[in-house]
């Protein structure tokens, strides 16, 4: 089962998060990080093969302080698409921009001539 746990601590990274769930024989553990930064989100998930373990761990850790921060564990959800977000399908052709007419009428060049 695959667990999501939020509110983490800034500082906690992928090893830190598998570490605080080794009790409970977590597969992986996965920080979400911002792709430019590489900061944490301050949320990752879990994996733990075996269900009912999951849900001990759910139980356990869920509003357990870790480094000042009540941590939040469930289940984790499938990733629902966005509305707002960009879609391949969506976005428009390759064809090069339009020139801005202004940038045409200002143009001294003699080559319209």
């Amino acid at each position: 089962m695959k667990l999501y746990i939020g509110n983490l601590p800034w500082k906690v990274d992928d090893s830190g998060l598998k570490e605080m769930f080794a009790s409970y024989d977590a597969d992986e553990a996965n920080v979400i990080t911002d792709k430019f930064s590489g900061r944490s989100k301050g949320f990752g998930f879990v994996t733990i093969a075996d269900d009912e373990t999951a849900n001990k761990a759910i139980s356990e850790m869920n509003d357990k302080e870790i480094e000042g921060r009540a941590i939040k564990v469930s289940e984790a959800k499938p990733m629902v698409p966005r509305d707002n977000a960009p879609r391949a399908e969506s976005r428009e052709s390759n064809e090069a921009p339009i020139a801005d007419s202004d940038a045409i009428e200002n143009d001294q060049s003699d080559d319209f001539e």
